[in-house]
């Protein structure tokens, strides 16, 4: 599929390795890393560098700070977490870019790793901007892009910089992992196919709905996502979360003579609050009442969706099902994990998603009989699409080096 040059064609011969990761991990109420998969999921090409003893430098994006120097979004909370996993003291850079880091760079020793912070605190990122991409080349001789999560964006660190690498711009062993894998398993799927969509980040999951719906056979949909299809119906919700100006959209996926495919749960676990100890019900999901609020699917929506995934050969996950951090809300997730590795364990093809879905999995310690645990979300689905995904067109091809 993709013809581009990975770790294998490169002659590192000391050089600095500038290598963009995904370390965009969900951190909890202390500012402590709750899920792994990514950083563990980019070890494989860090300790490769290593080995053949060049300096290697790190860049990632973290959260949301829209171009500006936000603490709470710094890489350097993470650092604890990165040297843990990868077994080495790391260092770390006050900056991505300028001339102290770049001082830093070349003061590395072979072997040695150095975290840039956030890239994100440019504006020049976002923006695909080539003069701050310019800047970021300067810290490395070398480029591998190894953030298979990141590759649909056309971002500096992501596209505009392998232009300052036009023969020396790779694959890691990452992203070659993802694509090889990912390539077989879904552009063309073993059918019938079924789609899993759930989580809280509505805006953006009608528009995965949008675009999965025509290829899969069925979809189930769990998550706040439900309840905004649900209201779109014209049905009750009581006071669960949707999202008033996405409700046309709902509207207009529910007419498509495809809709048919799409499964809500029937039935919802239900709370007046998030409060510890509050008082729960199940209440069928189309008459939850006034001033209760749907945060889990119930019982019978359990059954109907593990049945659908039994029956599947190939099953796409992305998102919990419900408010999954708190125990009382976590049992149609976890449902939904222990169906998917049945489903592995039958030698099917289950493939998982999406940050908060792999720190699901983490909390319930299932994450090791899936198929696949994908680092990608939003690339994830372009690829499935047969989209082209931006980071990996633009580096090296193979052929013309």
């Amino acid at each position: 599929m993709y013809n581009k040059l990975t770790l294998d064609d490169l002659d590192f011969a000391g050089n600095r390795v500038l290598v963009r990761v995904d370390f965009n991990v969900p951190l909890d109420e202390h500012g402590r890393v709750r899920e792994f998969t990514r950083i563990k999921a980019s070890l494989p090409t860090i300790h490769n560098i290593i080995d053949y003893d060049s300096p290697v430098i790190l860049m990632s994006h973290f959260g949301r700070p829209e171009g500006k120097r936000v603490e709470k979004y710094s890489l350097k909370q993470i650092v604890p977490e990165v040297e843990r996993l990868l077994g080495k003291d790391i260092q770390f850079a006050p900056d991505c870019i300028g001339p102290e880091v770049e001082a830093m760079t070349r003061a590395l020793k072979p072997g040695d790793v150095l975290l840039l912070e956030n890239v994100r605190f440019h504006p020049g990122e976002s923006k695909n901007d080539p003069e701050f991409a310019a800047e970021l080349a300067k810290m490395g001789d070398v480029y591998v892009n190894d953030a298979f999560g990141a590759a649909h964006r056309k971002q500096a660190s992501i596209h505009a910089i392998t232009k300052y690498f036009p023969s020396n711009a790779a694959a890691g062993r990452l992203m070659m992992r993802e694509l090889r894998f990912l390539g077989r398993a879904l552009i063309n799927p073993k059918r019938p196919f079924i789609g899993v969509v759930g989580g809280a980040k509505i805006s953006s999951k009608i528009e995965t709905i949008d675009r999965l719906l025509p290829r899969v056979d069925k979809l189930l949909i769990g998550g706040g996502l439900a309840y905004t299809f649900t209201k779109a119906k014209g049905e009750s919700i009581g006071d669960s979360l949707f999202e008033p100006d996405k409700l046309d959209k709902a509207k207009e996926i529910l007419s498509r003579p495809d809709a048919d495919k799409i499964i809500l749960p029937i039935d919802s676990v239900a709370a007046t609050d998030l409060d510890y100890g509050s008082e729960r019900r199940t209440y069928l999901t189309r008459e939850i009442p006034d001033g209760w609020r749907g945060l889990d699917i119930g019982r019978e929506a359990r059954a109907k969706y593990e049945k659908e995934i039994k029956a599947a050969k190939t099953v796409f996950w992305n998102g919990p099902m419900g408010y999954f951090e708190r125990e009382p809300y976590a049992s149609g997730t976890r449902a939904i994990a222990r169906a998917m590795i049945n489903l592995s364990s039958r030698g099917r093809i289950a493939i998982v998603g999406g940050g908060d879905t792999m720190a699901a999995l983490h909390k319930f310690h299932l994450s090791g009989s899936m198929t696949h645990i994908s680092t990608g979300g939003g690339s994830l689905l372009e690829f499935m699409e047969g989209k082209e995904l931006p980071g990996v067109e633009a580096l090296s091809d193979r052929e013309k080096v």
